[in-house]
């Protein structure tokens, strides 16, 4: 059976139930510390969490902004950033959208002459 790894809060928990045992005269000291350093951890995973949804809802945001630019046409992934308003999109962002897209089955992708090469080309799924 695979070890688990433990976290800090498993840790501070499994100190905690030692402290508690303990006929330590420091105890409650220790005590109240470790539940400060959990309650400190639990709000960091707060915290972290709604960065998380937060940045999870701005590319929401922005892959509804690439697919409402996408058409029927063929367009390279410099062509789509250009018409992106914000100054903060890059072309890797807006890469990164078309291909989620593609594999939400709403774009497709394929390889289109532009001059003497070949760049991948995007457009809606017909």
């Amino acid at each position: 059976m695979a070890d688990k790894k433990m976290t800090k809060k498993d840790w501070f928990m499994a100190i905690r139930e030692q402290v508690e045992t303990s006929d330590w005269d420091m105890a409650d000291g220790a005590l109240e510390f470790i539940d400060a350093q959990v309650e400190t951890l639990d709000a960091k995973a707060k915290k972290a969490a709604e960065r998380a949804a937060d940045k999870k809802a701005e590319g929401d945001a922005l892959r509804e902004t690439v697919y409402g630019l996408l058409t029927e046409d063929w367009q390279t992934g410099d062509q789509i950033a250009a018409q992106v308003e914000d100054a903060d999109v890059t072309k890797a962002k807006v890469v990164a959208r078309l291909t989620q897209l593609i594999k939400a089955g709403m774009a497709t992708k394929d390889y289109v002459k532009d001059g003497s090469r070949k760049v991948i080309a995007y457009r809606k799924v017909q």
